[in-house]
């Protein structure tokens, strides 16, 4: 039996109905019509960028591509003519997409590659596509789409993060015209540069702060603390907000640090709303210029 499988390299599209329980609790017959005319579509836009139907089961299917760009197209042309129909009602499909090793067991599909795809999908709005980093890497300057680099996510029964990707489909027609990017992709490895810096930021401000005892005196090590948590912050901004909420993100890091300086140097002014406030305006002007 062993024998009979077979290992391959393929691009994986999972796909799954959001709320799909909810809505056969509330009318069986009605859902059961809307997901037929949702399969209908993936079937045919599968077929027609030479892809092939794996697994299927409930709401969900599993299809796998031989060309990761075709795959992402495929996601991307489904989604748009799925918003467009009004027979499928409150069915919102979520898609994720991943390149990588899989087993081969007759018609079926398994392994971790599969089982990425389908992570994936679950991290997915109803109405969205994500992808994995090996995907991005193949169709980033292929396709005519937008790209939003999401952070490295840690899939359920994943022991490690992957990087994850948000499709952004273009205007409406074949062509699928580039739109405006999102936001710059963040550099994959900054998630692990982070979480490094901070064990050494942490083992260094546990070192000052023994220094700053031994040598007695006033205290002076939260200066250096400060310094470094807020560098440290700064860093760490692209995880969480990328463009416009970038710039509030590090402006809101920025008058946070000026409050602890203020509260450290307490002589019963709070000078630093006058500041923030400041650091506020420039940070709007800026915005709405943008």
């Amino acid at each position: 039996m062993a024998t009979d499988i077979q290992r391959k390299l393929t691009t994986i599209l999972a796909a799954d109905a959001e709320g799909y329980s909810r809505e056969m609790e509330a009318d069986e017959v009605r859902t059961l019509g809307a997901l037929r005319a949702a399969r209908a579509v993936f079937t045919k836009m599968i077929e027609s960028h030479r892809g092939r139907i794996a697994n299927t089961a409930g709401d969900g299917l599993i299809a796998e591509f031989p060309s990761a760009v075709e795959a992402v197209r495929c996601a991307v042309e489904v989604q748009r003519e799925l918003g467009s129909l009004t027979d499928i009602g409150a069915l919102r499909f979520r898609i994720g997409i991943h390149l990588g090793d899989v087993l081969v067991d007759g018609n079926d599909l398994l392994g971790e590659g599969v089982n990425l795809a389908a992570r994936l999908q679950t991290m997915a709005d109803p109405g969205g596509v994500l992808i994995s980093q090996q995907v991005y890497d193949q169709v980033q300057k292929k396709l005519s789409v937008g790209f939003e680099y999401l952070g490295e996510k840690r899939p359920k029964n994943f022991a490690e993060d992957v990087a994850v990707y948000r499709i952004a489909g273009g205007e409406d027609g074949v062509a699928l015209p580039r739109p405006r990017p999102l936001a710059a992709p963040v550099d994959p490895g900054l998630g692990p540069k982070i979480k490094r810096n901070a064990i050494i930021l942490g083992a260094l401000a546990a070192l000052v702060v023994i220094a700053n005892i031994a040598t007695g005196g006033q205290p002076w090590a939260h200066w250096i603390i400060l310094i470094m948590a807020a560098w440290l912050a700064w860093s760490a901004a692209p995880l969480f907000a990328q463009g416009v909420r970038l710039k509030w993100l590090r402006t809101f890091i920025s008058i946070a640090l000026l409050a602890l300086v203020n509260i450290f140097t307490w002589e019963g002014s709070p000078w630093f709303l006058w500041v923030g406030g400041v650091v506020i305006f420039i940070t709007l002007m800026r915005s709405l210029k943008r």
